[in-house]
């Protein structure tokens, strides 16, 4: 498998590996240009059948919308339609389906686009609710890199070791382990769980068989 962290297909930059399917085809976790991630598989990276998040599509429904206030081609706009369409959708199940709403003052895009400017909004950035079963509004969102949107999601790669479960993220937190390197060690280097938790880098705690 090559790694193809870093790269950019056209709107999509790879930002780290998610999973493999039983076809043995790895799938990347990847970051839009319009500020949303998305997962897709490799094949579909490097052949260009996929390009973006699906925003693509949704500039040409908005190719004849009033441009009163002028950022409708901006990536914040693109964040600001994208955060409205997943919550009023019925078929999705992690926004719409759990009774996710965005908050009265935010149906309109000029006071979001306020708060977000004056909240450390820039182009590298996505939002973030802080209390995850929480609404888009202004107590409750936060920007974040996307890279630090994965590592939060709810549905993270959960781990065994020593007769406990739980996400790697939280694994990285109680070892003082990168996540990172929990991550390479099971999916690059196939190291048990016990080992990829239970020992330490350095000098001294450096397994044998993983690489320098």
């Amino acid at each position: 498998m090559k790694d193809i962290t870093g790269q950019k297909f056209s709107r999509l930059t790879v930002i780290a590996k998610d999973h493999k399917d039983k076809r043995g085809e790895w799938f990347w976790l990847c970051s839009c240009d319009c500020g949303n991630t998305t997962i897709v598989s490799g094949n579909k990276l490097r052949s260009g059948n996929t390009k973006s998040c699906g925003c693509m599509q949704q500039e040409h429904r908005l190719a004849g919308f009033n441009k009163s206030h002028g950022m409708t081609d901006t990536r914040l706009y693109n964040i600001w339609l994208n955060m409205k369409e997943r919550c009023k959708s019925k078929t999705n199940k992690y926004y719409g389906q759990k009774g996710i709403s965005v908050c009265k003052e935010w149906e309109k895009f000029p006071p979001f686009a306020e708060w977000a400017l004056s909240h450390g909004y820039t182009d590298d950035m996505t939002i973030e609710r802080v209390d995850v079963n929480g609404n888009y509004e202004p107590q409750n969102c936060k920007w974040i890199t996307a890279k630090n949107q994965y590592l939060n999601r709810t549905d993270s790669h959960y781990l065994t070791a020593f007769g406990k479960t739980q996400t790697i993220k939280e694994w990285a937190t109680e070892t003082g382990i990168a996540y990172d390197t929990i991550e390479r060690r099971i999916n690059a280097y196939g190291w048990t769980a016990e080992d990829a938790v239970g020992i330490k880098s350095g000098r001294n705690g450096r397994n044998k068989h993983e690489p320098i």
